[in-house]
């Protein structure tokens, strides 16, 4: 006999629930209910859970309806800022008034989202010292100032336009470092104090995965307060909470960071103890060692674009970061030592001894043997270095929070692995004990999508393979009137693909419009691509997910090429050593699974709704003529199977056909 909170929930999803009560377009769906009725029964018994829930199964309400309805106190996780938003500001409210249950949400989001009025006074005070003269981040800071006097929550995502990587964020938020705490003038005022008070006052509260394991590390944003106290705890897009942890639960040594330190004690020092410690020289000293140590970390590298990740072992050979790490200690204990002796001047220097401390602390510790069952690598930036030090997966983490009291644990997403275990998740996060449950598409595949395989096509590692690549995005293209949607698994490949795509274009005839990551902002580009006819966007790496374009504005994803992970990643060779050690064979227990699930998440930007149509292009021939490319299509969702390209450009052609 069902409990009374899987009654409840079933009958929210009826046909004449609440849900259909409120809204008239919302069908029962079967695959949801399977889901929320599974998580009605996890909530009751506080247990594990581990839900794949296939694109269109609407695994929103079908965790979130369960927990309302539960009255219990929840934690909820996502990936990202602004699926946190999209919780926060529609889907909870929109199932509050639905549902008629009352409760408190709160969002709580990691220092970088929050204005610190104290950093904002200071950045206008040295208006072009701190935006170095830049127009455009003048005119930023200009706006950031004007709306800051009427918001509530300080979150700079209230201001449209303000781009996350605007130059202007780092000077009017604070980090763990910078922050005076109680020291603060605005402290009364301090919105991340808001924010964590109400978290701990609230029913539900809407987190990330970056803030959770950040949090965890470091006890800076509240979650760690707040996990404790509730009875719930559902991570939403899990199959990222894996390369969350490895980045947040290490250690690391950022050069950036000393650059930080070094110019804020310059400006501490000459504002309040100008005259009273050599603050050019000291500065300059930290500043000067950051500089060496990043160059050391970059070797023969000179031209860096992006982040390059960097293997320990090339760059700690020989000794050759012992000396670097040692002088940028050495400067921080330094210029410790001279803030030290002004520390009763102004509340800025005792915060920046202890920065100046840490980082004296923390750089020697590299230059240690890595410790057991961690990972080293450098993250190499046109800025700066960051030397880090993680675990390679949260087995160890997650297993100690799930026993430090009972509570309900739910972990969804559309893509957590290939078999009935969904092992590629459940191995790395130790959560084989839990139950599972794996709810298919309500999407009719077969009769609306074609997946195709091109037979004769250069293989991935010959030297026209992305010329060859663009050039069938242009013929697929050309078909179809744009609406094309181009991934590559590498950021080298882009530029290629898409020279040769524009070429191929004006052979032919064809008027298309090219978007290009990185030409412009994603969101521009996004909203471009769903408005235009004759589209083209092509993207790699945070583009193979979170594109959600419906409807007929995307009706092609082109895949260059099957996304195995790089073989000369430290990340990967690590755990491919880990695998080894174990007695298990890396190519089918990692690279191929990694692969499987990573082209599922690609595939999924295809098919978004019940009545959308698409042809999905895989332009790899290993696919076809690999004994593993029979595991990698049935991960696929089930579509019908082209082989030839008249066939493919048919599809395309009726598709274009009906769009007219």
């Amino acid at each position: 006999m069902r409990d009374a909170l899987a009654q409840a929930v079933a009958q929210a999803f009826a046909a004449t629930g609440a849900l259909a009560r409120s809204d008239p377009h919302f069908l029962p769906r079967a695959a949801q209910d399977a889901m929320a009725g599974r998580i009605a029964q996890a909530i009751s018994a506080r247990e594990a859970l581990v839900v794949e829930a296939g694109t269109g199964v609407g695994k929103t309400f079908a965790y979130l309806v369960p927990l309302l309805l539960s009255g219990q106190r929840a934690l909820v996780s996502t990936a990202t800022k602004s699926l946190q938003d999209q919780l926060f500001l529609r889907d909870l409210p929109r199932l509050r008034d639905a549902l008629g249950v009352p409760f408190r949400m709160a969002l709580l989001k990691g220092r970088a989202s929050y204005l610190c009025r104290w950093r904002l006074q200071e950045a206008q005070a040295d208006l072009h010292g701190a935006t170095q003269g830049d127009r455009f981040a003048l005119r930023a800071l200009a706006r950031v100032a004007a709306w800051a006097p009427s918001t509530r929550s300080g979150d700079l995502a209230e201001i449209d336009g303000l781009d996350d990587r605007s130059p202007v964020i780092p000077l009017v938020t604070s980090t763990r470092d910078n922050c005076l705490g109680t020291e603060c003038p605005e402290h009364a005022q301090c919105h991340v104090m808001q924010a964590r008070r109400e978290a701990m006052a609230a029913d539900l509260v809407v987190v990330n995965h970056h803030l959770f394991f950040a949090d965890m590390a470091l006890r800076d944003s509240g979650v760690a307060e707040l996990l404790p106290s509730v009875d719930a705890a559902v991570f939403d897009e899990a199959h990222q909470l894996v390369e969350a942890g490895v980045q947040f639960l290490g250690t690391t040594l950022a050069t950036g960071q000393a650059i930080d330190l070094a110019r804020d004690a310059l400006a501490a020092g000459l504002q309040h103890a100008r005259g009273l410690q050599s603050w050019h020289d000291l500065a300059a000293a930290l500043e000067r060692a950051a500089r060496e140590l990043r160059l050391v970390c970059a070797g023969s590298l000179h031209d860096v674009r992006g982040i390059v990740k960097l293997r320990w072992e090339e760059r700690a050979a020989h000794g050759a970061l012992l000396q670097p790490l040692q002088d940028l200690a050495d400067a921080a204990r330094a210029l410790a030592e001279g803030v030290n002796a002004v520390a009763e001047v102004a509340p800025d220097f005792p915060k920046l001894a202890q920065r100046a401390l840490a980082l004296a602390a923390l750089a020697p510790k590299f230059a240690d043997e890595t410790p057991p069952g961690q990972v080293r690598w450098i993250d190499l930036s046109p800025q700066q270095a960051r030397l880090v030090q993680s675990p390679l997966d949260i087995r160890e983490m997650l297993t100690e929070q799930r026993q430090l009291a009972p509570k309900t644990w739910v972990f969804t997403s559309a893509t957590l692995g290939d078999d009935e275990a969904l092992s590629w998740f459940t191995a790395s996060t130790g959560l084989e004990d839990a139950a599972k449950l794996r709810v298919g598409s309500p999407f009719d595949y077969a009769h609306n999508a074609r997946l195709w395989v091109p037979g004769r096509f250069p293989k991935p590692n010959e030297p026209g393979h992305p010329r060859a690549v663009g050039q069938l995005a242009a013929r697929c293209a050309g078909a179809l009137g744009g609406r094309t949607f181009v991934l590559t698994t590498t950021l080298r490949a882009l530029p290629l693909v898409a020279e040769a795509l524009r070429e191929q274009a004006a052979l032919q005839g064809s008027e298309l419009t090219l978007l290009v990551q990185g030409s412009e902002p994603r969101r521009s580009l996004l909203q471009r691509f769903g408005d235009g006819r004759h589209a083209v966007l092509i993207g790699s790496a945070s583009f193979w997910e979170g594109i959600d374009v419906p409807g007929d504005a995307l009706q092609c994803v082109l895949i260059d090429k099957l996304p195995f992970p790089p073989p000369n990643d430290p990340l990967v060779q690590a755990r491919v050593r880990q695998i080894q050690d174990a007695g298990r064979e890396p190519f089918d227990d990692y690279f191929v699974a990694e692969a499987a699930v990573a082209l599922k998440q690609g595939a999924g930007r295809l098919i978004r709704t019940e009545t959308d149509r698409g042809l999905l292009v895989v332009c790899d021939p290993r696919m076809r003529q690999m004994g593993y490319g029979r595991r990698l299509r049935a991960a696929l969702p089930p579509m019908g199977w082209l082989t030839e390209e008249d066939a493919a450009l048919a599809w395309l052609a009726e598709l274009a056909l009906a769009h007219r």
